[in-house]
């Protein structure tokens, strides 16, 4: 779907410093850590006011007529910042399917900051977001394959929740799959949700795509996901998001307290 919006391909400057845009916004940092590394595989790009403001108040100002240049401008500050940063593992960005008209010239500015700030497109994830609903799946298959042929990693957002079901996963397979928190709330003591966890589990694993739960909250949810076989973990109980910042992970999170 166009945009209302002026689509014309937009400079890595124009992008970085919102022009076009009545309100400015970073980012902070969530990591998303290896299990079985104890590393960090890679760190969200989440919208954050100037002083630090929950995503709810930038996103408030994001409308039809102005979601292609906010699109736009989260690429550009997110790369200049994990660049800035000295963020060495791969960097996670979420898009708005319905600002990317056509990938091929959406993606140009993303090239461009990758290539001024130094930052390799090889370590860049562009995730799916769940809280737009996609009625052109041949639009967004496209987008994806565009993306994966430049160089750029995929992921579906939140899968089990808003718009990311089955019927998407169905059409598109991308590298990654991010499970909903809500699907892993309380996971040790619901035997329903980790039957469930344990069939997405295998689809993916059948489809070549790597499982990330997120949102985990206690050490209990960690290790039943573990168990079966999930390596990849973000939520609150290893990291906050750090605005603006890289957040570190302590190492007894690993281990029962």
């Amino acid at each position: 779907m166009k945009p209302k919006s002026s689509c014309r391909p937009m400079g890595c400057e124009e992008c970085n410093n919102g022009e076009g845009l009545d309100f400015d916004f970073t980012m902070a940092f969530q990591p998303i850590i290896n299990s079985r590394t104890r590393e960090i595989y890679a760190h969200e790009a989440l919208v954050r006011g100037l002083n630090n403001e929950g995503a709810g108040s930038v996103f408030a100002h994001v409308n039809d007529e102005n979601r292609y240049r906010f699109d736009q401008a989260c690429r550009t500050k997110a790369i200049k910042l994990a660049a800035e940063l000295g963020m060495k593992s791969l960097l996670s960005i979420n898009f708005m399917p319905n600002a990317v008209y056509r990938p091929e010239l959406c993606i140009r500015a993303t090239l461009a900051a990758a290539e001024k700030y130094h930052f390799p497109i090889e370590q860049i994830i562009f995730e799916i977001t769940e809280s737009e609903k996609v009625d052109d799946l041949a639009h967004l298959r496209n987008i994806v394959d565009h993306y994966r042929q430049r160089g750029f990693k995929t992921a579906i957002d939140d899968f089990g929740a808003g718009y990311a079901g089955l019927n998407l996963l169905a059409e598109i397979q991308t590298d990654i799959m991010k499970l909903d928190m809500a699907l892993l709330r309380d996971i040790d003591k619901r035997r329903s949700s980790q039957i469930i966890v344990r069939g997405i589990t295998h689809v993916c694993n059948e489809l070549n795509m790597t499982v990330v739960a997120e949102g985990i909250e206690s050490y209990e949810e960690f290790s039943v996901l573990r168990d079966m076989g999930i390596e990849l973990f973000q939520g609150y109980y290893f990291a906050r998001p750090a605005f603006e910042a890289l957040a570190d992970v302590p190492a007894e999170v690993f281990h029962a307290r």
